[in-house]
């Protein structure tokens, strides 16, 4: 499909996976409602998405407040007078073993971000996209799929986020609102450097390793091929694929496999 004149709405759109999303999609000359904390990064990804052919709208938008998220949709319905696509891709990502974890509210801070901030927009727009036939698409992990050392947080909001949007799928599908699941692995952006530690502050470092990370370009491009078709799922890299059915069938291998992708020096 084109989106052509379509209503795109993509949350932390400010920079990574987020931005060249956008970038990618103004080929098709659609309207972007670009939607992250920091308007300044907004607005220079929005003039590079305008000089493609797009027409952008910025929020600044914090999606692990509930308002905020809301009045993103808001503004973009009075901006556009629809919804056709909603890109849930913020999220914050997170290292830390859960030993060496001393305060749990953690886990709670980073399921409203993960989880929250991708459930409250979708059901402010669900109206908008049950209008328009539209789609949802969230951009999950591989640590919604299958478990990673250190990574207790980041899979739990992950695994949550999963159920939430295969469920939704159901019960969408009768009304003809689509759902789409992408499944990134490591892609080469600032996410687990800029992610948290076991104190919830930033990171600083990657606890996983980079070796073979995926392009920002090339994730973007899995996921635009995926909204085109419509796709209910799109697991990234081949290893992510056979670590999917190898859960099945050997578990105690996929447990090696997690291992192995952790940061040699951590």
């Amino acid at each position: 499909m084109s989106f052509a004149g379509k209503v795109i709405v993509i949350t932390g759109a400010s920079d990574g996976i987020g931005a060249e999303l956008a970038r990618q999609l103004s080929i098709d000359k659609p309207k972007l409602v670009l939607a992250a904390r920091r308007l300044a990064a907004l607005e220079a990804v929005a003039a590079q998405c305008e000089v493609a052919g797009a027409q952008t709208l910025c929020v600044a938008t914090d999606v692990s407040v509930e308002a905020d998220c809301r009045a993103l949709i808001t503004a973009t319905v009075e901006k556009f007078g629809r919804i056709d696509v909603l890109v849930n891709n913020a999220g914050v990502s997170m290292h830390a073993n859960f030993n060496e974890i001393t305060d749990t509210s953690v886990y709670e801070n980073l399921m409203r971000i993960n989880l929250m901030g991708s459930i409250w927009p979708t059901h402010a727009a669900l109206t908008h996209l049950k209008a328009s036939k539209g789609l949802v698409v969230a951009v999950a992990s591989l640590a919604g799929l299958v478990g990673v050392p250190g990574r207790t947080t980041y899979c739990a909001t992950k695994f949550a986020q999963t159920g939430f949007f295969e469920a939704l799928r159901v019960e969408l599908q009768p009304e003809g609102v689509d759902v789409t699941i992408v499944y990134p692995g490591v892609v080469a952006t600032e996410i687990r450097r800029n992610g948290w530690n076991a104190k919830g502050e930033t990171a600083g470092s990657s606890g996983l390793s980079e070796t073979h990370a995926m392009s920002v370009e090339e994730c973007a491009g899995l996921i635009v091929s995926a909204m085109r078709s419509r796709k209910r799922e799109e697991v990234m890299s081949a290893k992510g694929k056979l670590g999917r059915w190898m859960k099945l069938i050997a578990p105690a291998k996929v447990d090696a496999m997690a291992r192995a992708a952790l940061a040699k020096e951590h």
